[in-house]
């Protein structure tokens, strides 16, 4: 079977066939090393994601994932794109730019966080890195963004009265 999946269900630019790469390019990878480098990315993010923005946490991912992943079907370069990194990308550029946004301390603080740690993956949106789909990078991280401006949830630190109740 090999890498049946990644050509039969990773989005490949400008074709119909390349379409469902869209919904299955952030669950195929090339290489367990692959997968293995999006994992802590992606758990941090998420967990930060899914704790600052729980009500819109669907509504974030599908904006990341049907907008980044479209602009990379359009845009893209010739070839099997594939690989969570899109969505790294894209929670990256949500999480930073939900705290500009919305300038809560809880989202301040997780945009501070992630600038720290993952901010230099920024250079990935340029290309120049044979193999690696800068454009899933780039498109991935401007969907996130876009997805903070358009769900506007708002997260505040817990009240000193809200602390006593529980």
């Amino acid at each position: 079977m090999g890498y049946s999946l990644n050509i039969t269900f990773g989005l490949i630019p400008r074709q119909i066939a390349g379409l469902d790469g869209i919904v299955g390019m952030p669950i195929l990878h090339g290489s367990f090393s692959h997968l293995m480098s999006n994992t802590p990315p992606l758990l941090l993010m998420g967990a930060l994601l899914a704790a600052t923005a729980t009500r819109a946490l669907m509504a974030v991912n599908g904006i990341i994932v049907v907008l980044g992943g479209a602009l990379v079907w359009l845009l893209g370069s010739p070839a099997i794109h594939i690989g969570a990194s899109g969505l790294v990308f894209g929670w990256f550029g949500f999480l930073v730019a939900r705290g500009l946004v919305d300038r809560s301390p809880v989202t301040l603080g997780a945009a501070v966080l992630v600038g720290l740690l993952y901010g230099s993956i920024i250079w990935g949106v340029l290309p120049g890195q044979p193999g690696v789909s800068w454009e899933s990078h780039l498109f991935g991280a401007l969907a996130g963004a876009a997805a903070a401006f358009l769900i506007r949830t708002h997260v505040h630190a817990p009240r000193m009265r809200d602390v006593e109740r529980s």
